[in-house]
């Protein structure tokens, strides 16, 4: 891991983009919301949530401490998020397990670590 993915102060940003299936145009509208999890044994933690703007892109942003398990600090986070559209489910990402925050960071100066998870297709 990277010395800023060893601070468990560091922010990381997660973002997402949405198109949608057909035409292929970016989900966009107030009546879209993203919600952030981390798949835990117990209870998953919620990490955020986001509308998606202009371009179609959520983007939560969050602590290293937030998903750190203390009987595993260095662990890597199991990921999964879903996309409601006026609170009814539209869509939900498979868990992304051991997700390489290292593999996948870029480091922007000011702001912490940005981790895009890709593009996703949504019948909306």
């Amino acid at each position: 891991m990277s010395n800023f993915s060893l601070d468990a102060d560091m922010e990381i940003e997660i973002m997402a983009s949405f198109i949608q299936k057909g035409s292929d145009a970016p989900l966009i509208g107030v009546d879209y919301e993203f919600r952030l999890f981390e798949k835990d044994l117990m209870e998953d933690d919620y990490l955020g949530k986001s509308a998606l703007d202009e371009h179609g892109v959520a983007r939560v942003t969050f602590k290293h401490g937030a998903y750190m398990d203390f009987l595993n600090p260095e662990k890597n986070p199991d990921l999964y998020f879903a996309l409601y559209k006026a609170d009814a489910l539209i869509f939900q990402s498979k868990v992304m397990r051991d997700l390489d925050i290292e593999g996948l960071e870029k480091f922007k100066m000011g702001e912490g670590e940005i981790i895009d998870l890709g593009t996703f297709l949504v019948n909306a």
